[in-house]
């Protein structure tokens, strides 16, 4: 088992604060997994197993209190009175009303709580506004590159085992049928995909015509890194069928799919005026196994803006909000912000092998004036320092 480090980072940084602790992700992406992990290591500090309580009501025997009032008296029955109790809710939001269950926890000055859930229900719900500045999102991603290489038992990676990476799926159940069959990782992925689509989405959101979503999400899958509007998106739809789409329903499924952690927006940033700008976004996928199930030959198929998608959600990991930088006639693939105020700039190429390429690279880069890291991330072997940006291999990047 792979131990999900940076984010038991975050747990071990929010244990005992006056905060309710959401971990939430796609489902599938080890929520419940890294609450286990984060259990052992309170037993390890020397926490009783008294004084925690773990429910998870995917399974059936947690699903026996017909209202969140019962499972609330059951709690605090086991609870261990005079010293901290901490209680963790895996999949919470399959119980009904469990806004008001997480508040009548919350305000008992001896329990530490951890929520897990599978979509954005748990932020944008009443729990907003019940638990207004007393909650806390630990955003949990599928296995990094480095975190597949653990699993797989792979020390010294190559640029073979990178494409492989990218070409497969870093859910972790489906890095675990690895050593089965690409068969088996490929029906796995598919059955994950399908349950978010028709789980978190067509049911939950009562959408009467599916095949409308799957067609807008393949379009997004086709397209990450490009930039894509909601018009554009109509427009392209409608030329493909006559089954025409409305402009409202192609903005309200891309939320539906944000909302579910399928994709993830990447807003424009103006350099120059240190602004967010609301148009043109770009949009990438949680795990790339997704995009690979839903082409016929991706293996080679559209392996820069795969390698951009990677890029992106590491980003994700190492923290700070990233976005789409629009300099003065130029763009950045990505501009980090980070929570101290400082920035890093990134572009992303499959290969910079010839010097034209390379030019037109680094001409964005050269066009930022600020002093603030600027980086070059590619497949090739070469690493350098180019008047003050580093280019980089991937896997020197990702610290392998």
């Amino acid at each position: 088992m792979v131990t999900r480090e940076i984010y038991l980072q975050k747990l071990r940084s929010l244990k005992d604060t006056d905060l309710i602790k959401v971990v939430t992700g796609i489902r599938r992406c080890g929520k419940s997994t890294l609450l286990f992990q984060f259990k052992d290591e309170l037993l390890n500090m020397g926490i009783k197993q008294g004084c925690i309580q773990f429910y998870n009501f995917e399974e059936k025997e947690n699903q026996i209190y017909p209202k969140w009032e019962d499972l609330y008296d059951a709690i605090m029955e086991r609870c261990v009175p005079h010293t901290k109790n901490y209680i963790f809710l895996d999949e919470i939001q399959l119980v009904e009303n469990f806004e008001k269950l997480a508040d009548a926890l919350y305000v008992k000055k001896n329990i530490d709580l951890y929520l897990t859930g599978s979509n954005a229900n748990l932020l944008s719900s009443e729990l907003a506004t019940l638990l207004s500045g007393r909650y806390i999102a630990v955003h949990l991603l599928p296995f990094s590159f480095v975190e597949y290489c653990s699993n797989l038992g792979i020390t010294s990676p190559s640029d073979r085992d990178f494409r492989k990476y990218f070409n497969s799926s870093s859910l972790p159940g489906a890095v675990n049928l690895m050593s089965v069959s690409e068969e088996s990782v490929n029906d796995y992925v598919r059955s994950v995909f399908d349950t978010v689509i028709i789980k978190d989405i067509v049911k939950r959101h009562k959408i009467h015509k599916p095949n409308e979503l799957r067609r807008i999400c393949t379009f997004i899958f086709d397209n990450i890194g490009n930039i894509v509007s909601p018009n554009n998106i109509t427009e392209q739809l409608n030329k493909q069928s006559p089954k025409r789409l409305s402009h409202n329903t192609v903005i309200k499924y891309i939320e539906y799919l944000k909302e579910a952690y399928l994709i993830y927006q990447a807003g424009r940033y103006d350099i120059k005026g240190k602004e967010l700008l609301n148009t043109n976004p770009k949009y990438y996928v949680v795990d790339l196994g997704f995009k690979n199930i839903l082409q016929s030959n991706k293996y080679d198929a559209d392996l820069g803006h795969k390698l951009e998608n990677v890029v992106y959600l590491e980003l994700l990991r190492r923290g700070g909000e990233v976005f789409v930088g629009k300099g003065e006639g130029n763009e950045v693939d990505f501009i980090v912000l980070k929570p101290n105020g400082e920035r890093e700039y990134y572009q992303v190429a499959l290969t910079v092998n010839d010097e034209k390429t390379l030019n037109r690279e680094l001409s964005s880069l050269y066009k930022i004036k600020d002093a603030y890291p600027k980086y070059l991330i590619t497949t090739d072997w070469e690493t350098a320092n180019i008047d003050g940006i580093k280019r980089l291999n991937i896997l020197d990047w990702l610290e392998i």
